[in-house]
């Protein structure tokens, strides 16, 4: 028998496990500060020896998505355009970054 979505009288409690893990995801990726593009990335520019995530993104657009952690906060961005990196940053390359709304 092939299993689909599921149905019935379980169905509420699939759905409300789902949103609980959801939630738990968030709160241990702790607080992501949203930016403007020209705000990340001066506070990159500041960072010493940064580690930034970067991914492409976008469905009719591409985009370009950019995570970093300074002082104890972690930052996003997205901008149509890449951004300036300052030298001694390390970079890596992720398939998705997924920040939550």
């Amino acid at each position: 028998m092939a299993s689909g979505p599921a149905v019935g009288p379980h169905a509420g409690a699939v759905a409300a496990a789902a949103a609980a893990a959801i939630a738990n995801a968030i709160k241990a990726s702790g607080a992501i500060v949203r930016m403007e593009p020209d705000e990340f990335e001066r506070l990159l520019h500041r960072a010493e020896n940064p580690l930034l995530v970067c991914a492409t993104g976008g469905l009719f657009r591409t985009n370009f998505q950019y995570l970093f952690g300074y002082k104890g906060m972690v930052f996003f961005t997205k901008s149509s355009k890449p951004l300036s990196v300052p030298s001694g940053t390390e970079i890596v390359r992720a398939e998705k970054i997924w920040v939550p709304n």
